[in-house]
């Protein structure tokens, strides 16, 4: 088909879908015939020839088609199609689409006229310079990663392939407009906006700064030079941008007032050994993942870019002028107001735009609220009154770190070690309990409570020989790990946890993080402790014996207790044991006051290490029970009772457990980032109902404490009983041997089951106790056993396995589970 005849000069512009081809489109149509080239022409409203520029033939047949269609003459060809990525990886895309793909396009020039070749390249293949000089088109080209490398080696195609073909190469500074930016200024102020740690740390000197160009300034560029394609040398190198690199100091001043309304943005320099390394793990914890929603995506600082921190970038755009008439008409100091305006109207369009992964609470924000940015300041307002309503807790801990200071001498603690230890601690803890006083400095709540735990665990390893020395540690690793966890706000909980998402779990009709679901294990950790630390101070010698009113132990005058306490299963730990147990207890106690009640769902961490202590920690301390008589010989009273407040708590543990495994996984299957919502948080279906859990008669209080998600149901503490009796059957039936010890495995068994079973989520255990029933009736059979043996098992089996038909009531609702 004839072709209508258009005298206006043809331009051939590639990758014309694209941003800038797009906006070259609009100024050039006018008055030149503009012809697209891409592999996806999309909707363009000129014609435009689709081709695959990695593929000669393809690139052939496409010229081909446009000189049939178009004529040979060509007033100008723009090559803007090329890879880029900003891993700072050498992708073999680099040497297909962008050496490779451009060489191919070159020798299907060759049939053509073409007044001139403009290539789209980058600043970065040159040198960099320092604050106060500008680079010109003659300083060295030293391309320092992937992406500029590429474009060095794309110029180096050109200068070989072009023929007589005249070329320009655009050497172009980093590209915005008021809706986008090059990535690093974009990322930068996604930092700013998000106020993350990150935001006020920077690897290089932070005077230096690398120049812009507005994206209005770009396509004049292309223009003045398309209009004076005659009137420069046939290979002509000119840089254009905005001539200062402004600094990233100023601009983090800048961007940080415009967000945030602060003048001064705190921004920090860091050792670059310790920003690489930093750079490195995070990139190598977060591998890429195709689905955008899963978080996956490597982090953009890379280990390349700290490298680069200390580059300069300001530009000598003496020939542009000279050359083209051309000067920048904008600059980014003036547009950064309207670049930040665009993201506060829209921040989901913004983030998207710039192809940056929104953080969570802005996308759960734009689901749950009218306006993000009113969620985050409500967050932000309540995070500063919790920590300024709290900030006696951190200047407490950093008083406490002096007191620590000095007491080996005042308290003489006869231990070298333990002097230094608690020297260096205290140090630690008065540095960073003031460090903690600053809102913004919420990471050193954590060193603060690392210190801490070192305070609770340190007599323990160096066997403390004084009771003041124990006391000591003891009592202030307690207090400065409560004072920088336990007062609010809670550390760690990210923005969109902590505003939206429900109290209580979907298909559960309570919330198992309420105070009276925690305050029993709290209180049974603290018998639990307080019986502990008495055996410890047996086991360190600071106190002569342990109470035991009932086991005598061995000939010697040591009670059962005692004997326990120093036996070879004890002695083989490398320290106290009790001690262990004792701090174990803390743990509980202190992990049990964290957090509020959503917590199943804001602090997943924690209820983890929470239930983690509780129940194989009490598994393991039944199981020392049960050894006790079999191996030692003998009974303790206190490790009885210390036992009993262990297993115990494990009924009254399950129910936040089950709700943060069943949350995690919801969100799993959701596309969610397991690992962050492990450590952060993360909303939920269902809504917000803040409640007081002591507004209430305190009867009630009572009640629920005991019986919240938990039934002492009469068949269950009949086979406790049981249980009991049989651990005991040495006394009460005189038994002996295997069989003595098959009723008393077998009698712990059955506690531990029952006691268990008590929880409600839990009561499908009970069965396990006819398994336990069925064994006693076995045992005589095999083993040898008195009449008396054969039927108080049968009898005793025969109750187990009637008993644990009988399911209980069940008064709550636990997301399927019953």
């Amino acid at each position: 088909m004839q072709q209508k005849q258009d005298d206006r000069p043809l331009v051939v512009i590639t990758g014309a879908s694209g941003a800038i081809g797009a906006g070259l489109i609009g100024i050039l149509k006018q008055d030149y015939l503009v012809i697209g080239l891409d592999l996806d022409c999309g909707d363009l409203d000129i014609s435009c020839i689709e081709f695959d520029i990695t593929d000669e033939k393809s690139v052939h047949d496409a010229l081909s088609r446009l000189s049939e269609e178009h004529g040979t003459h060509i007033a100008a060809v723009i090559h803007l199609a090329a890879y880029f990525d900003f891993t700072g990886e050498h992708s073999p895309l680099y040497d297909k689409v962008n050496v490779q793909g451009t060489r191919h396009l070159l020798r299907a020039l060759q049939d053509f006229d073409v007044d001139r070749f403009f290539y789209s390249g980058t600043m970065l293949v040159h040198e960099a310079t320092t604050p106060g000089h500008r680079i010109d088109e003659q300083a060295p080209i030293a391309p320092k990663w992937a992406y500029p490398e590429s474009k060095a080696k794309t110029e180096q195609a050109i200068r070989e392939e072009r023929g007589t073909i005249p070329v320009t190469l655009f050497h172009l500074a980093g590209l915005y407009d008021e809706e986008t930016a090059v990535p690093t200024l974009s990322h930068q102020i996604a930092r700013i906006y998000e106020s993350n740690l990150k935001s006020h740390i920077y690897s290089g000197e932070t005077d230096c700064g690398q120049s812009m160009i507005h994206r209005d300034d770009l396509l004049e560029l292309f223009r003045r030079g398309i209009e004076n394609r005659d009137a420069v040398a046939e290979e002509e190198v000119i840089l254009a941008g905005e001539p200062e690199g402004v600094s990233y100091a100023a601009l983090q001043d800048e961007i940080g007032c415009l967000i945030h309304g602060k003048e001064k943005w705190l921004t920090l320099e860091a050792p670059k050994p310790l920003a690489k390394a930093g750079a490195a793990l995070q990139a190598a914890s977060e591998p890429v993942v195709p689905d955008a929603i899963d978080r996956g995506e490597k982090p953009f600082i890379r280990p390349f870019m700290i490298d680069m921190a200390e580059d300069h970038y300001g530009l000598d755009i003496s020939k542009a002028k000279n050359l083209l008439g051309w000067e920048p008409a904008h600059d980014i100091r003036d547009e950064l107001p309207a670049l930040i305006a665009t993201l506060k109207d829209d921040p989901l369009a913004w983030y998207e735009a710039n192809g940056i992964t929104p953080p969570d609470w802005l996308e759960t924000g734009a689901r749950h609220t009218n306006d993000p940015e009113d969620m985050r300041a409500h967050y932000q307002e309540t995070y500063l009154r919790e920590h300024t309503d709290n900030r006696w807790a951190h200047l407490i801990n950093a008083a406490l770190g002096l007191w620590l200071i000095g007491s080996p001498v005042s308290l003489g603690y006869e231990s070298t070690l333990m002097a230094w230890s608690d020297v260096t601690a205290g140090a630690v803890i008065l540095v960073f309990g003031l460090l903690s006083a600053s809102s913004k400095l919420e990471p050193a709540r954590w060193v603060v409570a690392a210190a801490g735990l070192w305070l609770l665990a340190a007599p323990l390893l160096f066997w403390a020989p004084t009771a003041a020395a124990y006391l000591n540690g003891t009592l202030v690793g307690a207090l400065t790990m409560g004072f920088a966890l336990c007062t609010r706000p809670s550390p760690g909980v990210s923005i969109h946890a902590a505003e939206t998402g429900p109290d209580i779990p979907p298909g559960w009709d309570f919330s198992p993080s309420t105070w009276t679901q925690r305050l029993p294990i709290i209180i049974l950790a603290v018998i639990g402790f307080l019986i502990s630390r008495h055996m410890t101070a047996y086991q360190l010698g600071h106190i002569d014996g342990i109470w035991d009113p009932f086991f005598a132990g061995g000939p010697d005058p040591k009670n059962g207790s005692e004997e326990i306490t120093t036996s070879s299963v004890s002695e083989a730990w490398p320290v106290p044991d009790a001690g262990v147990g004792a701090l174990t207890y803390m743990l509980e106690i202190i992990t049990g006051i964290v957090g509020s009640r959503r917590r199943w769902r804001t602090m997943p961490w924690l209820v983890l290490l929470f239930g983690i202590m509780i129940v194989p920690l009490g598994v393991v301390s039944i199981s020392f029970i049960i050894i006790q008589p079999i191996v030692i010989g003998t009974w303790c009273t206190l490790c009885l009772i210390a036992a009993a407040a262990m297993l115990l708590q494990i009924p009254y543990s399950l129910d936040e457990l089950v709700a943060t495994c069943q949350f995690l996984i919801r969100r799993k299957k959701q596309g969610r980032p397991l690992l962050r919502i492990f450590f952060t948080g993360d909303t939920d279906e269902g809504e917000n109902v803040d409640a007081d859990d002591f507004h209430r008669h305190p009867l009630a209080i009572w009640k629920d404490m005991w019986t919240g998600g938990v039934a002492f149901t009469w068949n269950l503490s009949l086979c406790i009983l049981i249980g009991i009796w049989l651990m005991f059957t040495r006394l009460t039936l005189g038994a002996e041997g295997a069989m003595a010890g098959v009723d008393h495995v077998v009698g712990a068994l059955v506690v531990t089951t029952s006691v268990i079973a008590y929880a409600e989520m839990a009561r499908i255990l009970r069965y396990l106790n006819m398994g336990f029933g069925l064994t006693l009736m076995i045992a005589p059979m095999v083993l040898e056993a008195t009449p008396v043996q054969w039927v108080a098992a049968f009898i005793a089996g025969t109750a187990l396995i009637v008993l644990s038909i009988r399911q209980g009531p069940v008064n709550h609702q636990y997301g399927g589970i019953t």
